[in-house]
């Protein structure tokens, strides 16, 4: 089970740089999102480092205002 929860790490981590470049790709800082998410600043930045898992709504959202498709954060070789 060990293996499982490291490549499950590395996965997530993986994501999380997607997520970040997605936002910087798209212009945006992350006081910007939060206003656009109707969020306070410290949700971006906790959903941007692994203090906070973002749920598939979030996701979906996330995305659609980076304008990317969600395939995009979590291809491999990126």
């Amino acid at each position: 089970m060990g293996a499982l929860m490291s490549v499950h790490t590395n996965r997530h981590r993986r994501f999380l740089a997607h997520l970040r470049q997605a936002r910087k790709d798209a212009g945006l800082t992350q006081v910007e999102v939060a206003r656009r998410m109707r969020r306070p600043q410290s949700w971006v930045s906790k959903c941007e480092t692994e203090e906070r898992r973002i749920d598939a709504v979030e996701f979906a959202d996330l995305a659609a205002l980076y304008g990317k498709p969600m395939e995009w954060f979590v291809r491999k070789g990126r």
